[in-house]
């Protein structure tokens, strides 16, 4: 799914499942209604065994939980046994990386964006009035890393939050949600370059973060600010 290695392993560790359960060459995620990434299972090893998607199957739905994989666009081995089993395919993603120096080459103005953790109240209420419940949310004070919550400020009112955790030389932006009233006013991209600030400050080089396919309008804001697909997956699942 991702070849940088550094990447590879940040895109796991800055947003973690619940807990892990290891079935054969796959790896269950438990997410607790945390949204599919962490709630999926991913091959680890490229020998797994077809029977033992029955088995991920059942820790799942032990769990209360849908069955779901997580797979890589190239993994086209999975997909074709998944598809044969009755999964469905949804949610095209890829998977983003930029310099932080790149980023930051636009001085922020003062006053925008601050790192502040843990989250304040005006921070969770806007993750919960758009799509980062709570339960989401909880994913975040699972991080055990450096970490910080973004709040993003203008026309003299909080107008934004993410979340961003650092890894060794990588920093991942997860949960970026902006107030409704003052979207398309670049506060996305100023929550994105002060946590590109703040993960240098941090000995980090990178940002990456993962955007749905569907999603054109953010794809082209992460373009223009100087972002480059490393990778991509889908989610398959089945009731």
């Amino acid at each position: 799914m991702i070849a940088d290695p550094d990447i590879a392993r940040a895109f796991e560790t800055t947003w973690p499942a619940a807990e892990y359960m290891r079935v054969g060459g796959f790896e269950v995620g438990r997410g607790k209604g945390g949204g599919g990434r962490v709630s999926s299972v991913r091959a680890v090893e490229h020998d797994w065994d077809a029977g033992d998607i029955a088995r991920t199957e059942a820790v799942q739905r032990g769990w209360g939980e849908r069955p779901m994989f997580r797979v890589a666009d190239d993994d086209t081995a999975l997909a074709e046994v998944l598809a044969g089993q009755g999964y469905r395919h949804g949610t095209p993603t890829a998977i983003l990386a930029a310099d932080c120096a790149t980023l930051l080459a636009e001085p922020i103005p003062p006053m925008l964006a601050f790192p502040l953790w843990p989250p304040l109240a005006m921070q969770r209420d806007i993750w919960s009035a758009g799509n980062i419940s709570a339960a989401r949310q909880e994913v975040m004070q699972r991080v055990d890393l450096p970490k910080t919550a973004l709040l993003g400020r203008m026309q003299d009112r909080a107008a934004g939050a993410a979340f961003v955790a650092l890894d060794g030389p990588v920093a991942m932006i997860h949960a970026i949600e902006v107030v409704p009233a003052l979207r398309r006013q670049g506060m996305a991209g100023w929550l994105i370059r002060a946590a590109a600030e703040w993960a240098q400050e941090g000995g980090a080089h990178r940002l990456a973060l993962a955007v749905s396919r569907a999603n054109t309008a953010a794809r082209a804001a992460y373009d223009r600010l100087g972002f480059a697909e490393l990778g991509g997956y889908g989610y398959w699942s089945k009731d």
